[in-house]
């Protein structure tokens, strides 16, 4: 039973995170063009009606109110059209709708945590009353919605409400649940979702069913009732009726005499049309199931969620038969054999473990575009509690990259994106104006694919890094030592130094520097590095560099003395032979060596492992000329051995406790014949090749 409930609860959470995200969207893309289209306002319905249904199954009830009164809302806004809206009114609306998302996702976290939800909503639900008394103006429908209104504050007010019927809606369905079947009011609330398929104007009686639990006993003793305008429709809805769970009897009953108390809460019914798209006759818990989604159903019929731990499983397998497909091709049983169908087999067998190893990671690959989209709420708060005019632009947001990385980016841009907004773009627009600039600032978020990796810049066209202030707060701080000569890369690389911060005082969101140490770690976590690069006047551009996936990657292995080592391929420029003669000797006994007019550090491996064997004379051994992050340099090792797909194994805990990775060794992997491979990460070999010196 436990296990169906938290797949149940998986798939409420994720496509109730799913449907925020859309909502989020919807809403930027409105509040910028200040109205809602007609299919913005039904999608919003669509989603606060799903919202609804799916969190009274889960028995979220202030998730499940909140998304009614929206519900509510969107209705008349949809039978009226926009322009029931007052212009003075939408700012109030857009931000009682940001407000609205945020508590959904408070609410959806607490759920993920294991934590109760909030008990007080008033706050939220008064807004949105308040509001939907602003757009309804006349006062036959704020009668109508004054019972609704009452709900937060006291539910048995609506149920005891016995005035006449509601003129308008003359003819009845009386319904009956069986007796004893228990939460009749949400019985009645699944059965009023079904009867919206068939017809999308009634009203009911008692009018709250699904927020007040107490209606559950008036439904026991005296039955519930749907009234619609005309016969057609109810007619048309019998058949839900009939449908419906735990229904007991049903008898058409007309409001020629007086009839049991009908409130007219404004009617919660989805447009005609979706119903028609999709009608269902069954009333069971339907809110769980997925809502038709208007035109969108058929896009995600192909679509299966599945859950990341699976997916790992699969690449640690497809793993396993890379090693394995390479101790079985290269085994030492093969020497001097010529096996001219085992070498085509073993070529097919190589080709079939490729193309599934391309397979598996094009299953974890997801765009960029989610977290991307993201930055457009941070953008629109900021600018709003900032007083700054300011839009981002996206670039490539469909660029794909494993889902683990793109977790691991969504904190390191957010922090970046707040920062360009917070210190880059300039305080007042007059600032930007005598600059020459457009008075409303950029922030441009971009993604591209570069074979082995992803580029993602974020760049702003404010005011720039001042790096003479930064360079004194690092003297100040101790990071730097007065009176020597940096270059501007060098201090603007102490803005990702650990405490760092320009701001000279802390903002709510903080000023440049403060979690740039973070970004740097996060991005590092995954392989990436990241980089500044700021013109005084211009803005300030932070590019990150991410490697695609880190689980399976092409190596050139290389040799030195008995010793492998494996450097990834996309590190490596080339690799060149030089006589003793071309290496040129710096006066700190360094060694460098020229290539295309450019000069680059020799780093001997050897040396740097300290190890017994292996070449010293570089006429010797061989050149790898890398390049990696801002660092390009060669590195001297005995023999090129070839390409090699390999497996990246990290390494285990207690070597790691000896600091290895600050030596340039990121991990390891098994070799055709089982010999272990050390993996080399070019920067850091190169950080600990100048530590040493």
């Amino acid at each position: 039973m436990g296990s169906g409930n938290d797949s149940i609860l998986d798939m409420y959470l994720y496509e109730t995170n799913t449907l925020l995200e859309q909502l989020d969207g919807i809403l930027l893309t409105a509040e910028e063009a200040d109205t809602f289209s007609e299919d913005s306002v039904n999608e919003i319905f669509r989603i606060m009606h799903t919202i609804k249904g799916s969190s009274a199954m889960m028995e979220f009830s202030s998730l499940m109110t909140v998304a009614h009164r929206i519900e509510d809302m969107f209705f008349i806004v949809r039978e009226k059209g926009m322009d029931v809206v007052p212009e003075a009114t939408r700012p109030d609306l857009f931000d009682m709708l940001f407000q609205a998302v945020d508590f959904f996702r408070g609410e959806i976290e607490k759920v993920e945590n294991d934590e109760p939800l909030s008990q007080s909503i008033d706050h939220i639900v008064n807004k949105i009353n308040s509001l939907i008394d602003k757009i309804q103006g006349n006062p036959a429908h704020a009668e109508a919605e004054a019972p609704a209104a009452g709900e937060s504050a006291g539910g048995e007010a609506a149920a005891a409400d016995v005035s006449a019927v509601n003129p308008d809606y003359l003819f009845g369905i009386h319904v009956f649940f069986d007796e004893g079947s228990g939460m009749e009011n949400l019985r009645a609330f699944m059965l009023t979702n079904s009867v919206k398929d068939y017809c999308g104007d009634f009203i009911t009686s008692p009018a709250n069913v699904e927020t007040d639990p107490s209606t559950s006993d008036i439904i026991a003793d005296q039955g519930f009732l749907v009234w619609f305008r005309t016969a057609d429709e109810r007619n048309n809805a019998i058949t839900a009726v009939q449908n419906g769970s735990s229904v007991r009897e049903y008898q058409p009953v007309d409001a020629a005499k007086p009839a049991p108390p009908a409130p007219a809460e404004a009617p919660t019914a989805p447009a005609a049309a979706p119903a028609k798209e999709a009608p269902k006759a069954d009333a069971s818990p339907a809110p769980a199931a997925k809502p038709a989604a208007g035109g969108q159903q058929h896009a995600k019929e192909s679509l299966i969620s599945v859950n990341l731990s699976k997916l790992d499983q699969l690449m640690a397998v497809v793993s396993e038969i890379v090693i394995t497909e390479s101790m079985v091709t290269s085994s030492p049983d093969l020497k001097g054999l010529r096996l001219d169908n085992f070498t085509k087999s073993a070529r097919d067998l190589r080709k079939l473990t490729d193309d599934l190893q391309d397979v598996s990671m094009s299953l974890r690959m997801v765009p960029v575009s989610g977290t991307f989209q993201k930055m457009n709420r941070i953008v629109r708060d900021m600018s709003k509690k900032l007083g700054k005019k300011a839009k981002l632009t996206l670039i490539g947001e469909d660029t794909e990259v494993d889902k683990t990385i793109v977790d691991a980016i969504s904190d390191p841009i957010m922090h970046i994106v707040r920062n360009s907004m917070d210190h880059g773009l300039e305080e007042h627009e007059a600032d930007r104006i005598a600059a020459g600039k457009d008075p409303v600032g950029e922030v441009i978020l971009s993604a591209r694919h570069t074979g082995s990796e992803v580029i993602i810049e974020i760049k702003d066209d404010g005011q720039g890094v001042d790096t003479q202030a930064v360079l004194n707060k690092a003297i100040r701080q101790g990071l730097a030592i007065p009176d020597h000569e940096y270059s501007q890369k060098e201090i603007l690389n102490f803005l990702m130094m650990p405490g760092f911060s320009t701001n000279t005082e802390v903002t709510e969101y903080s000023g440049r520097g403060v979690g740039m140490d973070v970004v740097k770690k996060n991005v590092a976590d995954v392989g990436g590095t990241v980089t500044i690069t700021s013109e005084w006047g211009q803005g300030m551009t932070t590019t990150l560099k991410i490697p695609l996936t880190m689980a399976i990657m092409d190596g050139m292995e290389v040799s030195v003395g008995d010793s492998i080592f494996t450097i990834p391929i996309n590190t490596i420029q080339s690799s060149l032979k030089v006589t003793a003669g071309d290496v040129i000797h710096d006066p700190a006994q360094g060694e460098m060596v020229k290539i295309r007019d450019n000069f680059y550090p020799i780093i001997r491996a050897k040396d740097l492992f300290c190890m017994d064997q292996g070449c010293d004379n570089i006429e010797d051994g061989i050149l790898m000329w890398v390049e990696a992050g801002e660092h390009s340099y060669c590195l001297f090792v005995d023999k090129l051995m070839g390409e090699q797909q390999i497996v990246v194994k990290p390494m285990p805990n207690y070597i790691n406790n000896f600091g290895v990775k600050n030596y340039g060794i990121s991990g390891c992997s098994i070799l055709g014949d089982g010999s272990i491979s050390i993996i080399l990460d070019v920067v850091n070999v190169y950080a600990a090749a100048h530590s040493a010196y």
